[in-house]
């Protein structure tokens, strides 16, 4: 799949503020266990090395998972981004106790093998692979009961049980599902305003992604070249068009403001749906808690676009109107690193997931 360049040249960067000394030479696990978190998303990949107490450093490089970049590029971002990490920390890579890395598409083949083969060669100690929502469910709600909604250029819903129980809804990809993710914002934007026109409505859309892709010159109108470019195969990146769906949406386009709030609603579904199943999954306690879980978020849509994450919560609340929700973004990474502290080799009974 083709990509812009930028997705596959996000430069390494670290948080200075969280480095220790670098030692002349690397240390290793004979004083105390390393742990390495991953959030591997489709455009950046976070990684946060710490041990039994302290955060260690941090960094971050492009996207390592395989449905989003070719092999070469994401063992090179792989490579770049545990080089800075070893460099900020003195901490060899050889002395991790385990890592758990998240990740979208952890059922799909083409990501999974890529990450425990490449992770494997370069990384020591048991490796636990994650979704992406559930890595985030944990940095919400360590261990306890809670609804995670996650929406960034992909989108899914996770939610615990008072049991421990997990159960998700959406996730199948952006052919399948993604509902208020910045896929499905960019590809409905754009539908929307060829609806738009064959209706006779106007929309401020066309201009802002003409002058986006660059479509204002040529021979052909700027209309075909935009018909021609959104339909090529491999498609373009339709999530980069959220920042101009959200500008419009703020100037007044009512056709940009109604992909945003649809997009919000449909989400809001997956949401009801993982709450209903939590609810029904907490109330064979013999105490039952007494409210919905509450509901936390994460990815960029939840982060920067007010008006999905607005409508989702307004179409949850017609539902469950005494919900809680909690302010902000949690950072997935925090919760992939408390799965990479907490596993054990021998966990004892998991309980079942909770089905539809």
């Amino acid at each position: 799949m083709h990509y812009p360049r930028f997705l596959q040249s996000i430069p390494v960067q670290i948080n200075s503020s969280q480095r220790s000394q670098p030692l002349s030479q690397p240390r290793t696990l004979g004083r105390m266990p390393f742990f390495l978190a991953i959030d591997a998303g489709g455009t950046k990949t976070e990684f946060l090395l710490a041990d039994d107490t302290r955060e260690l450093a941090r960094a971050r490089c492009g996207t390592i998972k395989r449905m989003r970049t070719d092999a070469r590029t994401a063992a090179a971002n792989l490579d770049q981004a545990l080089a800075t990490l070893t460099r900020a920390t003195g901490v060899s890579m050889q002395a991790i106790a385990r890592t758990c890395i998240g990740t979208a598409g952890e059922s799909v083949p083409l990501v999974t093998d890529f990450l425990r083969a490449e992770l494997g060669a370069r990384i020591a100690g048991p490796l636990l692979l994650l979704g992406d929502c559930e890595i985030a469910l944990d940095a919400a709600f360590p261990g306890r009961p809670g609804v995670l909604v996650l929406a960034g250029t992909g989108s899914n819903v996770a939610g615990r049980s008072a049991h421990g129980q997990l159960t998700f809804a959406g996730g199948w990809g952006p052919a399948l599902a993604d509902q208020g993710s910045g896929h499905r914002i960019g590809l409905a934007a754009l539908r929307a305003a060829f609806l738009a026109r064959d209706e006779g409505r106007s929309t401020t859309l066309f201009e802002a992604v003409f002058d986006f892709w660059k479509l204002n010159s040529g021979p052909a109108s700027p209309l075909d070249h935009l018909v021609a470019f959104a339909n090529t195969i491999p498609a373009p990146d339709f999530s980069l068009l959220v920042p101009l769906v959200h500008g419009c949406a703020r100037q007044g386009d009512g056709t940009a403001a109604q992909v945003l709030r649809q997009e919000g609603e449909d989400l809001a579904h997956l949401v009801r749906l993982v709450v209903r199943r939590v609810q029904a999954a907490s109330a064979t306690l013999p105490e039952p808690p007494p409210d919905p879980p509450p509901i936390a978020f994460a990815g960029s849509i939840m982060e920067n676009v007010a008006p999905v994450r607005e409508a989702l919560i307004a179409s949850v609340r017609s539902e469950f109107p005494d919900i809680q929700t909690m302010p902000g973004v949690v950072d997935p990474v925090l919760g992939a690193l408390y799965r990479a502290r907490n596993f054990t080799a021998d966990p004892g009974p998991h309980p079942a997931p909770l089905l539809p």
